[in-house]
Formats: C-alpha cells, sequence, structure tokens
C-alpha cells in the first residue's frame, strides 16, 4: 500500500506551470521543487533573479499563437503535469485580451502539448469564483467553447461584444471549466487527467488590478466566511493535489477553494424554503 507521502512526491516527474513569475503561479513552483519535481516554468517575463525556483523557463505571450506555438516546441517532454495558472484580470480594461489569454491561448497551448503527455499525466486549470455560475451560463460559453481554433474564438469574440460585456473574465473562467469538463472522457482514454480549481479571492497581483479598476470596495464586498482572502500558496497547495497521485482517480471536476463563498450561497438557498 502507497504511502500519502508518495502519492504526493512528485519525484522523477516533468511539470510544466504557465504564469510562473508571481502569484500562485510564483508559490506552485516552489512547492513542486519541494516535491521533487522538475519544474518548467512559462510567462511572459522571466522571474525576477532568486524569486522562483525552475528547472528551466520558457517565454510565452498567451495572447500570440505564434509565441504559443514557439513556447510548447521549447518545452521538452515527455510532460507528467500541466499546470495552466497564467491568466489576467478584467481590470486590465480589454475584454478580448482578458478570453484570449485566459481561454483561447491557454486552450492552445493546452492543446499544443498533448503530444507530450503521456498515459498517468494531468492537466489542471486555475477558474475562478466569478465561474461559480457556469452551469446557468452554458450555452454562452459553450458557443465560445466551439470555437475550432485561437483565431475563431477571437473573430467570435468580437462578433459577440455582448458576452463580453463585463470585462471577459468571467466568459474566460467559465469556459476553462467547461473545457475540462468535456476534455475529461477523451483524455481520460489516454489516461490523462483534467481538473480545474476555482479560487476565491486570493492576494495575488490580479488583486492589484482590480483594486485600481474598481476600488477596494468591489473587493470587500465579496463574501468570505473565513473572514480574510486566500494567500497565494494555499491555493497553490491544491493544484499539487490535483496534479499527484493522491488525486488519481479525480478528473473532470471543479475543486471551489473559496473559503466558503458558495457554500454560504446555498445555505441561504437552503434558508428561503
Amino acid at each position: 500500500m502507497s504511502h500519502i507521502e508518495d502519492l504526493l512526491r512528485y519525484d522523477g516527474r516533468r511539470v510544466v506551470v504557465t504564469g510562473c513569475a508571481s502569484g500562485i503561479g510564483a508559490h506552485l513552483c516552489g512547492q513542486l521543487t519541494d516535491l521533487g519535481a522538475e519544474v518548467v516554468g512559462l510567462d511572459v517575463r522571466p522571474p525576477r533573479s532568486g524569486t522562483v525556483r525552475l528547472s528551466d523557463f520558457v517565454g510565452i505571450d498567451l495572447a500570440d499563437s505564434a509565441s504559443i506555438d514557439v513556447a510548447a516546441a521549447a518545452v521538452p517532454g515527455p510532460i507528467d503535469a500541466l499546470f495552466n495558472v497564467a491568466g489576467v484580470s478584467s481590470g486590465i480594461g480589454d475584454p478580448l485580451a482578458v478570453v484570449t489569454i485566459n481561454f483561447l491561448g491557454t486552450r492552445h497551448f493546452t492543446e499544443a502539448m498533448l503530444p507530450k503527455l503521456a498515459a498517468g499525466s494531468s492537466i489542471v486549470c486555475v477558474s475562478s469564483l466569478a465561474a461559480a455560475n457556469y452551469r446557468e451560463n452554458l450555452p454562452q460559453a459553450a458557443a465560445l467553447l466551439a470555437t475550432g481554433s485561437m483565431a475563431d474564438g477571437i473573430n467570435w469574440c468580437r462578433d459577440h461584444p455582448d458576452a463580453l460585456a463585463d470585462g471577459g473574465y468571467r466568459l474566460s473562467k467559465e469556459a476553462i471549466i467547461g473545457y475540462a469538463v468535456q476534455g475529461a472522457v477523451p483524455l481520460g482514454a489516454k489516461g490523462i487527467r483534467i481538473n480545474c480549481t476555482g479560487p476565491g479571492v486570493t492576494e495575488t497581483p490580479i488583486l492589484d488590478q482590480l483594486r485600481s479598476a474598481y476600488g477596494d470596495d468591489f473587493l470587500d464586498a465579496i463574501p468570505k466566511p473565513l473572514g480574510r482572502v486566500s494567500n497565494p500558496a494555499e491555493q497553490a497547495a491544491v493544484l499539487v493535489f490535483l496534479g499527484s497521485g493522491a488525486a488519481g482517480y479525480i478528473t473532470g471536476q471543479v475543486i471551489w477553494a473559496d473559503g466558503g463563498n458558495i457554500a454560504a450561497r446555498r445555505a441561504a438557498d437552503y434558508e428561503k424554503g
């Protein structure tokens, strides 16, 4: 019988982390390295010297399909786990860029990496509490998911500006969940697992974007049953679990690391009768 420590270890495994330079991605790289992984980090710019422990760094711009293709070719295989952490918030003020980076570019990169993912490997994507109502908004996300390429997805966004009217972030994170759910069965046939996390409010550079764009009250108004925001190490630990052997029978799921926010909503529904 395997010990839990063995199931959680990454010894001898090569893993890929997008968004490695800061926030959840940077903490994830450190945790994976501590657990024995060979970590290949990707980001639009390298981490500051000495701040992130990596075996290798590859530059990538998830808004640029050519950059994604070059980066995917540069990542050495085989890959045992792919962690899609990179993303931006609606605070950047460019809804098309938000959807392109958070979903379309991430999907393009993941598809390019699939030939390097063998049986027993895993994909973990970071969604968001903003996507908590993804089932109710399924038709909109499904239309975006149905696009066959990054270019087609960008054209769909341009043709459907109302879908991005709230900044594009919610749609992009709902689409990430849809991608994982849709992929669970075909990838499972190849022995590959795919899951998502749904972080609640987490102290990362994205919060700075949101504070600058909407003010502190925007974040303060989000219910936090635990009485605080999350820290990035807590979110990284959930990713570590989902990519490990300890989660070997979990696929097509969303793990809400939201400090009880969704539970509070459901409890209110029960009280209404």
